[in-house]
């Protein structure tokens, strides 16, 4: 592990761009450049066509990437076994492993086993699932993550009613007075990250809106951390 999430204020806003939309055939030269760009994350989803209807990359993309940057890689298991690959992931170049609290293993143990690896650990709910799922989790984490979408495939419409979902995550943070981030996944861009950070978000993850962006990447990065 070369980076540490809990370095970060969890009152800063920070960007995790989505490698899904990149150009997989360059992909050193546009790491380099959001990591240029100001981005502090970098975002890796992991799909295994099960437990979402999608394929994406696995550990070796993440090793040979991993020669090429400095950035906090932001591994997001999109898998129905977390627990038993987690350690694997860790291996490959993972600074951070977020899962599904509805994947098919037991929270508690998915999150104990990332903590082994030397990662920091994350939860992730669905849109169909209420927030009130994580709650039980929240003082075990470091991060919440809120897909804004239906998980699977980059480019969606954001989900405005998530907010509320964020909101009440948020709230209960706050009450608790714990320090864990809240992230947000799915068509976030420069005018949908603003009910975002009203709702209590700070760190976001954005794809298209970043890798495409026509005024460049550090431009767009710039536009998503701006109150």
């Amino acid at each position: 592990m070369i980076a540490d999430l809990r370095k970060f204020d969890c009152g800063d806003l920070l960007v995790s761009p989505s490698l899904l939309a990149a150009d997989f055939a360059r992909l050193d030269s546009e790491i380099a450049r959001v990591e240029k760009g100001g981005a502090e994350l970098l975002h890796l989803d992991v799909m295994d066509g099960h437990f979402v209807p999608n394929l994406s990359f696995g550990g070796p993309v993440i090793t040979s990437i991993r020669k090429v940057s400095k950035l906090l890689f932001d591994v997001h298991l999109m898998i129905s076994h977390p627990e038993k690959y987690a350690a694997s992931f860790a291996k490959a170049g993972a600074d951070h492993i977020t899962f599904h609290v509805e994947s098919d293993d037991d929270p508690e143990a998915v999150i104990r086993t990332i903590r082994e690896t030397g990662c920091t650990a994350g939860i992730c709910v669905k849109p169909k699932t209420p927030a009130e799922a994580v709650f039980p989790y929240l003082d075990k984490v470091d991060m919440v993550l809120v897909m804004t979408v239906e998980p699977g495939f980059g480019g969606q419409k954001f989900m405005a009613d998530m907010m509320s979902k964020v909101q009440a995550i948020r709230q209960e943070i706050d009450r608790k007075s714990l320090k864990v981030h809240l992230e947000v996944d799915g068509g976030v861009d420069r005018e949908t990250v603003k009910p975002c950070i009203a709702a209590g978000a700070n760190i976001f993850v954005a794809g298209t809106s970043v890798f495409r962006a026509p005024d460049g990447a550090e431009a767009a990065i710039a536009g998503l951390k701006h109150r």
